[in-house]
């Protein structure tokens, strides 16, 4: 027989990815979560999750469990709220960020969003975030688009850009030669998305310049840019007052942000239009 307890801990995993997460969300040891889920997977007839040594994965079968996983869970809830005061759920939506998003842009979709819904925002590589979607643990996700994606989810195309202290000697200039660059100091946004291309790009011009800072964290380096410590590529929203952008001959990267919305979320076409409204208001 299927139990509450077994339906709470297979939405642990999905949630938290892990087996260790799980059991400490819901406050039990791995060993007793991994009988539980042993448990559900006998009753239900089916493997639920694929495990490795980095990942935890639903199967095609546990995939299918997860929307009636939770609706169990929220008929559990209202039963055993049934004469306590209504109250909104929260969060209505939980929302996917890619962490390279520029934080302006975060603020207004937050701003926007909180006109009709309370989010929670879960941040994360493009990666992460497409992970996170098909495991069902966010219901949508601001990220970088694939050529597979719907288009009309596109909010904005923009070009990767070298940034540079406004100061610079080339802050402004268009068409330089990437050979110009070869005495520069960079700093290294490790959690660009076009960091292998960037490399290749100037390893292949015979570029191979120094680098003062290799950070995940980007507050951090285009702090240091306008320092004036080092240059950076970085996508042309991260760009602040105190930069200039130097364009670079033939570096043309660029990249496309848009809405993806998770298969498993309740009530899709709520969230379709209610991200459909903010495309709207974001691109006017």
């Amino acid at each position: 027989m299927l139990k509450r307890s077994h339906v709470r801990q297979f939405l642990a995993v999905v949630d938290s990815g892990s087996f260790t997460a799980a059991a400490a969300r819901v406050r039990i040891t791995q060993p007793t979560l991994s009988v539980g889920i042993a448990e559900m997977e006998k009753t239900v007839g089916a493997k639920l999750f694929i495990r490795d040594r980095k990942h935890v994965r639903l199967t095609e079968a546990g995939a299918r469990l997860l929307p009636i996983a939770r609706q169990l869970e929220q008929g559990f809830r209202a039963a055993e709220g049934i004469n306590a005061p209504t109250r909104q759920a929260w969060p209505q939506l939980r929302l996917g960020i890619l962490r390279t998003l520029a934080p302006h842009m975060t603020q207004s979709v937050v701003e926007t969003l909180r006109s009709e819904v309370e989010p929670e925002l879960v941040e994360g590589s493009a990666h992460d975030l497409r992970t996170a979607l098909a495991a069902g643990r966010i219901d949508a996700a601001l990220t970088l688009l694939r050529p597979e994606d719907p288009p009309q989810w596109a909010l904005l195309t923009e070009p990767y850009v070298m940034l540079a202290p406004s100061n610079h000697r080339l802050a402004g200039q268009s068409d330089v030669p990437p050979e110009d660059l070869a005495s520069e100091v960079m700093i290294a946004r490790r959690a660009c998305e076009r960091l292998q291309d960037t490399s290749r790009f100037f390893t292949h011009s015979g570029v191979r310049p120094r680098f003062a800072l290799r950070s995940d964290n980007d507050a951090l380096c285009l702090a240091m840019v306008e320092s004036g410590l080092g240059i950076t590529t970085a996508p042309l929203s991260l760009k602040t007052e105190d930069m200039g952008v130097i364009g670079i001959s033939g570096y043309d990267f660029e990249r496309t942000i848009g809405w993806v919305a998770s298969p498993h979320a309740p009530q899709p076409d709520r969230w379709n239009q209610l991200l459909q409204r903010l495309v709207e208001a974001l691109s006017r």
